[in-house]
């Protein structure tokens, strides 16, 4: 839905296929936003859609060790616990409002690509015709697999059982630890139903477990079932942590589950998708419109695969440290020490956030790559903040020098130019405070593609890289 949003913003022409009937899922699935999702929404008018219904909070963590944010310089310095029902909710309702169609109840079966466009096959409906398929239709992603994309990585060493369910005994509320892993009740906003994760004392695959095997998983733990009844959720899932090899095979593309999956840990899963989202619709957008060349779509999986092995990484390294045996424990506690100092601290809490991602774009202003700081400036029409300049997804150089110094005209079309005044210092999450530049090119992802030590040096190079070659005259 995300990407969607970004291609109607676009004024690409999109339609989502959905298996679902409705916008009803099963359970409330995954718990909320780190910081710089919310900036992602932020950038586009649409947080406080999120922030109202949700508990502003510090969600960030490494193996459940609690990271601080809220001395970092950004005007989210926190996340949201808000479950993913309501999250999709809010999502659809965007959506609705930039008039994407979704085909519900349908599902894809098969597809064709030839050098023009691609024909979906679908179920019970008849086939569409697009120039771009995307598949974000999860880990066991049939797209992925009939585009022949291999999905490496590591099988399971543990499995979890995440349930929504009634009990009739009081249970032993919090976190527990033994050697199979991690345990964990805690009650649900209705204040009846419970949540329980379970680790399995033996390693189970398959997504229908049955209420005696979470029975099980339960007396296995805690000496009892605490008399579960009434499952209103009930789902398995493991560490398996794998990536595609690729994420794009010609006219197809990945992205979300479909392009990684890996363990819940962290709270990572919901929120790179959201990432992938944001970094692939603009650019699919220019491609589609012919501003850009098809070479552009090459950058999503330059940029995006690195993050996704990185969240790989992190999430096998805390599903491990998660054990609960005596020389785990003793390694988890000597981390959470080292946490607590300030620079490893800093480091884990932007990375776990969102917050450090960075692009490599080559050498250049510090602020190359990275993302670009809600500033308070002051443009011709009034103070503004700089996300506000991103609502509407198209590209900005925003020019804090003499006015008229920088020439853009043959991509005035495509890049909105902001004349504006900022007096205050430029500090970034983990890199600090950063060398003022005199103007910005910002990408509607909200990273820096270009910035000025003074010059124009570059500039052009930058525009006709990211936002296509320069307009005859």
């Amino acid at each position: 839905m995300t990407l969607a949003a970004e291609l109607a913003l676009a004024r690409v022409d999109v339609a989502i296929v959905e298996r679902r009937v409705n916008q009803d899922i099963e359970g409330s699935r995954a718990g909320g936003l780190h910081s710089r999702t919310i900036e992602l929404f932020d950038q586009r008018g649409v947080a406080d859609r999120f922030l109202s219904q949700g508990k502003v909070m510090q969600v960030a963590g490494f193996a459940m060790v609690p990271l601080d944010i809220s001395d970092f310089p950004t005007r989210h310095n926190y996340g949201l616990a808000l479950f993913q029902d309501r999250i999709e909710r809010i999502l659809a309702a965007w959506i609705e409002e930039l008039g994407v169609p979704i085909y519900r109840a349908r599902e894809v079966t098969g597809f064709a690509q030839d050098d023009t466009g691609v024909d979906v096959d679908l179920s019970d409906a008849p086939s569409l015709r697009a120039q771009y398929l995307v598949g974000c239709d999860g880990g066991r992603s049939l797209i992925r697999k009939k585009a022949g994309i291999d999905f490496p990585g590591s099988d399971p060493s543990t499995s979890y059982l995440i349930a929504e369910v009634e009990m009739t005994g009081e249970p032993s509320f919090g976190i527990r630890r033994d050697d199979k892993g991690i345990h964990g009740i805690s009650r649900l906003e209705d204040g009846k139903r419970v949540r329980v994760v379970s680790t399995e004392q033996h390693v189970r695959q398959g997504d229908a477990p049955t209420l005696d095997d979470l029975r099980a998983a339960l007396i296995a733990v805690y000496g009892t079932d605490y008399g579960v009844r009434d499952v209103t959720w009930l789902s398995r899932f493991t560490d398996m942590a794998r990536q595609a090899a690729s994420y794009r095979e010609r006219r197809v593309l990945l992205a979300g589950d479909a392009a990684h999956v890996h363990s819940p840990a962290g709270g990572q899963g919901l929120n790179i998708g959201v990432h992938d989202a944001v970094n692939l619709g603009w650019k699919l957008a220019q491609v589609v419109s012919g501003t850009s060349p098809e070479s552009l779509l090459d950058t999503y999986q330059a940029e995006r695969h690195p993050i996704g092995a990185r969240v790989l990484k992190d999430t096998l390294a805390q599903t491990a440290l998660n054990r609960g045996d005596d020389r785990t424990t003793a390694l988890r506690e000597t981390l959470s020490e080292l946490l607590q100092m300030d620079e490893p601290r800093k480091r884990y809490a932007a990375r776990m956030s969102g917050l450090d991602i960075r692009y490599d774009l080559g050498a250049g202003h510090p602020l190359l790559g990275l993302r670009m700081p809600d500033l308070d400036v002051v443009t011709e029409s009034g103070p503004r903040r700089v996300f506000t300049l991103l609502h509407d997804a198209r590209p900005v150089l925003l020019h804090l020098g003499e006015p008229g110094a920088l020439d853009i005209a043959p991509w005035a079309a495509r890049v909105k130019r902001v004349d504006a005044q900022y007096a205050g210092a430029w500090e970034l999450p983990l890199l600090g405070a950063v060398a003022a530049p005199t103007a910005v090119l910002i990408r509607p992802d909200g990273h820096v593609a270009w910035a000025s030590g003074g010059t124009d040096e570059g500039l052009r190079e930058a525009l006709s890289a990211w936002f296509g070659p320069p307009a005859a005259a």
